[in-house]
This record gives C-alpha cells, structure tokens and sequence, in this order.
C-alpha cells in the first residue's frame, strides 16, 4: 500500500498515507499535514518514494516518515528531547518537532555540513519552521551520528536514524533515556528496521521489525 499513496498536493499524499493505513493517528497526520514537503523535496514532493538531496543522500519516502513517527509516538511528549539521526533534508525533523510541545526539543544531525546548511534553509522557508529555528526549539548540527549526540542534558526520549547502520551503536543505546525509544535501520546486504526500547527499569528490549533499503550510516565524504 505504500507505494501507491502518492498525491498532487501534501494534503492529497497525507490523506492517502491515511487511508492505506500507513498514518494510524490523528497527531501523526496533523504533524504531516503541516510540513510541506515541497520545502524538503522539490523535484516530485508528493510522491511516496525516496528521492535524491545531493551530497550521497536521499529523502526517504513519506511512507517511512509517517511509520517512523508512528513507532516514536509514545515517547514524544510535550517536553521530550528527540534526535534526529542522519537528518538530511529536515523534513522528518519538523514532522516530530511538530509531535512535541512548546518545551521539547529536536535536534538533527548529519556528517556532511551541506545537508546541515541544507535542512536550516529548508525549515526557513516557512513561517512556522523560521519560529522553530529561532526559539531553538529545533537545531540542526554536524556530527558522526553513529556516536549520538551528548549534549550535557540528559539524554533523549526518542532517537531516530536515517541510515543504515551496521549495527546498533551501544552510544546510542546508553543515550536514550529510561524509558525511552531507538528506531534504527540496521544492516549492510539485507537492512531490517529494529525498535529498541529502554524501559523505565533500564531493561533494553530489542525488536526486529521489517525489511528496508537506506542508504549507509558511514563516515563523511573526504572534501
């Protein structure tokens, strides 16, 4: 049914996301419906494929979208701190900043300083993003996603990666908080998508989900 969700316009594509089942709840849907993808994926934004953004990366279909937000629901309270791992476009980072409320915080992060100068000017083209952008509500910064993000305040509630990793990087694991929530693709021949939970105890339960194709989680470009 994902393949098939595509529309002419971002409503038109988050109402098919809808009806094939791919976006479950009302949040998920409102938090899409208010990103246009037009600022993240110019060349056909509204059909539900993966699409090239320069630099070696992609934006993953809105179908991957919607199901990431989806499994990282539960865990994006009003004041939760979410990372945003190989955040390319910042499309999905958006989508999850508009999940928290007023207090929470998402950061994005990429190895390539193009895609992170690329993500700022895309929040910028809309009012809402700009706002996001200067409350600091959203950050995008560079970094080696396969070591998180250790900013000194406590951990995150949710993390989310972009790209294949080869496996689930234990730093990763160890930032989240208790509980807390990691949806990863992990893989190099055959990817899965694996749902890794910190409960409340600090018991990690692991869950190996379905089949995917991303792009690596490697080292930046030589320049």
């Amino acid at each position: 049914m994902a393949w098939i969700s595509s529309g002419s316009t971002n409503a038109a594509l988050i109402k098919n996301l809808r009806s094939n089942g791919l976006i479950k709840s009302e949040l998920v849907n409102n938090a899409m419906l208010a990103v246009d993808r037009a600022h993240y994926a110019p060349a056909t934004p509204y059909h539900d494929s993966p699409q090239i953004i320069g630099f070696g990366a992609t934006i993953s279909a809105p179908h991957m979208h919607a199901t990431a937000a989806e499994s990282l629901l539960p865990y994006l309270h009003p004041c939760a701190r979410i990372l945003d791992i190989g955040s390319g476009s910042g499309y999905l980072t958006a989508v999850l900043a508009n999940l928290v409320g007023p207090a929470g915080k998402v950061v994005g992060i990429d190895h390539v300083q193009g895609l992170v100068d690329l993500a700022n000017n895309n929040m910028s083209k809309s009012k809402e993003g700009r706002e996001m952008l200067e409350s600091g509500k959203v950050r995008f910064l560079k970094a080696d996603g396969r070591l998180g993000l250790d900013d000194g305040e406590g951990g995150w509630d949710a993390i989310h990666v972009g790209a294949a990793a080869k496996e689930a990087h234990t730093a990763l694991v160890e930032q989240l908080r208790a509980p807390g929530r990691l949806f990863i693709p992990v893989g190099q021949d055959r990817q899965y998508i694996w749902v890794i939970d910190k409960k409340a105890d600090g018991t990690v339960v692991r869950e190996k989900s379905f089949g995917v194709t991303y792009v690596p989680l490697t080292d930046a470009p030589r320049e």
